[in-house]
């Protein structure tokens, strides 16, 4: 395209790459806009002055229809029950802080620091969201000795800071996210992660039996094709705009929003995967669904994650987990000890 009214860099600071395609943005974008501008009206209608959000089915369908960029702070606080936590201790990212420091811990997520979004122009050695990056991911290990340190983290609290802007909002929303709405991602076993691997895949094996049997039939497994997803909640995977609006819903409705996202990518790019005749290819496939036109257009994409996965209920992801977890602690019991 000869010409683009689009910069190389997007608002939160990523660089399009060459093979962006800008055409097919601006189209997204000249409807998108007004979509944006809709919503923004009837947000600021919802907040007036100082309303705080209630968990309410309006705000539930607000949420899902997107929160405007300069409301996602409060009320991501607000519906995650973040700003809850925070209220019982308000002193305590502060306090953290103040020191000191495991230098065990200082190393560790310094290692990860030049690896968190190498192509946003905010994280470079020269700008300083590391110095901001640093300090939530450090408050935090310090703050859960259990998790402490988990790589995939750094995704999250730099696009949590790219979000939000604030250090303490970043560490808040991060600890509401490890610790009430993701069960068991970031501890060192991971088992969480393991059995909601396990459980996409049994959805799948229901929702979209020809491309599970198909994917099973080629040797890719679904750990291989998943783990980012999960452990990134899309950051790094998805387009910028299509993961904080995932983001919205995740905060608001839970977990099972990232079942909902997983099963949609699938049964969408359903034909591209069985076409699919050896690993090599599948496994390119899974990486190319992720960058098409229909995850980048946002707005329609998170309409289909409410419609392409059909039912899809907590009570079956709670039985499913359930089920896929007990057998996880039988297996362990099996092995020998090490």
């Amino acid at each position: 395209m000869a010409h683009s009214n689009f910069s190389a860099v997007d608002e939160y600071g990523f660089e399009r790459h060459e093979d962006f395609d800008y055409e097919s943005y601006e189209h997204f974008m000249s409807v998108y806009l007004k979509v944006l501008a809709s919503r923004a009206q009837k947000w600021a209608s919802l907040l007036g002055e100082g309303k705080s959000v209630k968990r309410t089915n309006t705000v539930k369908r607000y949420v899902r229809k997107g929160i405007p960029s300069e409301h996602r702070p409060s009320v991501w606080m607000a519906i995650s029950e973040a700003e809850q936590m925070k209220e019982q201790c308000p002193d305590l990212y502060q306090k953290i802080l103040d020191g000191p420091f495991e230098k065990e811990l200082v190393d560790i997520v310094k290692t990860d620091l030049p690896r968190t979004f190498p192509d946003n122009i905010y994280f470079t050695k020269e700008a300083n969201h590391q110095t901001h990056l640093f300090n939530v991911l450090i408050a935090y290990a310090h703050n859960n000795r259990v998790v402490g340190y988990c790589q995939g983290l750094n995704y999250i609290a730099g696009l949590l800071l790219l979000a939000t802007k604030s250090e303490e909002t970043s560490f808040w929303l991060l600890k509401a996210l490890v610790e009430k709405i993701l069960p068991d991602y970031y501890t060192k076993t991971m088992d969480g992660l393991i059995v909601d691997i396990e459980v996409l895949s049994e959805l799948v094996k229901s929702k979209a039996p020809d491309v599970h049997q198909h994917v099973i039939n080629l040797g890719l497994p679904w750990a291989v094709i998943t783990t980012k997803w999960f452990v990134c909640l899309f950051a790094e995977v998805l387009p910028i705009e299509t993961v904080l609006r995932i983001w919205d819903c995740l905060f608001y409705e839970g977990s099972k929003i990232l079942f909902r996202v997983c099963i949609t990518l699938i049964k969408t790019n359903r034909a591209s995967i069985m076409a699919c005749n050896d690993f090599t290819t599948l496994a390119e496939c899974f990486k190319a669904i992720v960058k098409n036109a229909s995850a980048l257009h946002c707005h329609e994409f998170m309409q289909s994650i409410f419609k392409v996965p059909g039912t899809l209920s907590n009570s079956t992801i709670i039985k499913l987990r359930a089920r896929f977890a007990k057998q996880r602690r039988e297996q362990q019991q099996k092995e020998p000890p090490r």
